[in-house]
């Protein structure tokens, strides 16, 4: 899940705009946490089907 979305339930805020000292420590946790952890599920998507394509080109030029 992305943090644009998550409201903070100590200012009841967007996460993202970081407004209490709550806000902003959780965007930071956030942003360090993972590189998979803010993207979105299409991008994911995406990008397992690039995965795929790329495995499949490979295959048949192996043949």
């Amino acid at each position: 899940m992305t943090y644009d979305r998550l409201v903070c339930a100590n200012c009841a805020a967007p996460v993202s705009e970081g407004r209490c000292p709550v806000c902003r420590a959780n965007r930071e946790r956030m942003q360090q946490e993972n590189f998979f952890s803010g993207l979105t599920p299409m991008t994911l998507i995406v990008l397992l089907a690039v995965l795929v394509a790329a495995v499949a080109l490979l295959a048949h030029q192996t043949v």
